[in-house]
């Protein structure tokens, strides 16, 4: 070395020790950190592959930049590039930045305790002071990757995140949706409910965060996306349907926000959201709709709008239930919305007895889940005969064809 600078002659060492110091490093890994010996085969080498490339990297800086006390923005990354590029972008997802950065600091503390053995006493000193400097700049760019890889990350579960709402909302449900799900974290434990309303105004990222954060809190999962105006939440986890709704009905802007049947999974979470959004569209026709209110509570409104679904619901849960009961109780639905729901009215009508009026709607009302006394029931169930005797004339039609 006849010639060559300080610098140099300790560069030349320091390469020269390259393999002795990995070793060491990794063996201090191993007796110290309990997280390193729980990790692969595979990933212990890749974590080694970091710590050679590190030090590796800190001789060259020494070498070209060790009398420099600050480093520019392209260094910096040059730092970020060398160490961490020849490592997997995964391994960001099985090493921690907090492990990162236990792993640079312990590389640093071996190389500085090997330094005195491998350096002439003139060497040494200069060397120590560099060592220093590029343990602050490793650091930052250790942030630097990680900064990078979580911005990567969100961009990335955002677009999973709307890919499976989307999924959802064009009843393509299956096991491929619930894989992507569970990789944003959804549990899948519990009933699914579809939550859907106006869209409120501000960064999707807080309201989408505001609304995860509120089912977190009331044990349930949340997966977010905005279609045009609309906001849809799917939830998991749920236990009441009701608490669900109230729980994220504030997150919404204002108008009507409209809840869907629970289901049991996520795969049949498509039948939920395809009533809420029949419910959302036809949500207009009931001004007076509760906040947030049930899908199957627009029944009426969503078979006027030419929901078929809807309409088929109120005939099989309405209508023939109805009809398989006693003759009477149409009949005496019929005469009772006639004469303006006045029960004496419908007696005298049925030559009757009130009491006897009276008996046949609480039968109504039992078999229905609707009472014909109250002014939303009382409607339903008009629209309920409507569409059962539209679809027994339908029925009759083409029975004489």
């Amino acid at each position: 070395m006849n010639g060559a600078s300080p610098r140099e002659q300790s560069s030349a060492l320091l390469q020269r020790a390259l393999g002795r110091l990995s070793t060491a490093c990794m063996a201090e890994m191993d007796q110290q950190k309990a997280w390193f010996r729980d990790l692969s085969a595979e990933d212990r080498s890749w974590v080694g592959m970091i710590v050679q490339a590190g030090i590796r990297a800190f001789v060259t800086w020494f070498r070209d930049h060790g009398d420099a006390w600050d480093l520019s923005v392209e260094q910096d990354s040059a730092i970020a590039a060398e160490v961490f590029g020849a490592a997997p972008r995964a391994l960001t997802g099985v090493i921690t930045l907090q492990q990162t950065v236990e792993l640079v600091r312990l590389t640093i503390d071996v190389v500085e305790e090997n330094l005195d053995d491998l350096l002439d006493a003139d060497l040494a000193p200069v060397v120590h002071e560099g060592l220093l400097r590029y343990g602050r700049e490793l650091a930052f760019a250790t942030a630097e990757v990680y900064a990078r890889a979580a911005e990567s990350r969100g961009a990335w579960d955002a677009r999973l995140e709307a890919l499976v709402v989307d999924s959802v909302l064009r009843s393509e449900s299956d096991e491929t949706v619930l894989s992507r799900a569970s990789a944003l974290g959804w549990r899948d434990a519990g009933q699914v409910v579809v939550v859907l309303g106006r869209a409120a105004t501000g960064s999707r990222v807080d309201i989408f965060d505001d609304v995860r954060r509120a089912a977190r809190v009331a044990g349930m999962d949340a997966l977010c996306a905005v279609q045009g105006d609309r906001m849809v939440v799917i939830v998991g986890g749920v236990k009441d349907p009701d608490a669900a709704g109230k729980t994220l009905s504030s997150r919404f802007a204002k108008g009507p926000v409209v809840l869907g049947p629970a289901v049991p999974g996520l795969v049949d979470a498509h039948r939920s959201a395809t009533a809420a959004q029949a419910g959302y569209r036809a949500a207009a026709a009931w001004p007076e709709a509760p906040r947030p209110v049930h899908a199957d509570d627009l029944l009426p409104e969503r078979a006027l709008a030419g929901d078929e679904a809807a309409r088929r619901q109120l005939i099989t849960e309405v209508y023939d239930v109805l009809a398989e009961g006693r003759d009477t109780l149409i009949g005496t639905l019929d005469a009772y919305f006639a004469h303006g729901g006045s029960v004496e009215g419908t007696a005298r009508a049925l030559f009757v007895h009130p009491n006897t009026i009276r008996y046949r709607l609480r039968q109504s009302a039992e078999v229905t889940g609707l009472t014909p006394t109250q002014p939303r029931d009382s409607y339903t169930l008009r629209v309920a005969l409507t569409c059962g005797r539209l679809a027994d004339s339908a029925r009759t039609d083409r029975t004489s064809d």
